[in-house]
């Protein structure tokens, strides 16, 4: 299955991003968009799967940098 994922980040100081993976993004998940790391808080279904594909929106947070050293 191929994941679109519209990434939007919380607050408007990033401006998200379209991306393509091969996994489904999870809430809890932390990933990096460009150089900021965020938390993914939810993950809604955009429209039923069409064959292969599947097409998410993730909405994310930023990770400040005292959360980012905690495990």
């Amino acid at each position: 299955m191929i994941y679109n994922v519209s990434y939007v980040v919380l607050g408007g100081e990033h401006p998200g991003r379209m991306q393509s993976q091969d996994t489904r993004p999870r809430v809890g998940d932390r990933i990096k968009l460009g150089d900021l790391q965020v938390e993914i808080v939810e993950v809604r279904e955009l429209m039923p799967p069409m064959g292969d594909f599947a097409y998410l929106h993730a909405t994310c947070r930023p990770v400040r940098a005292e959360q980012e050293a905690q495990p």
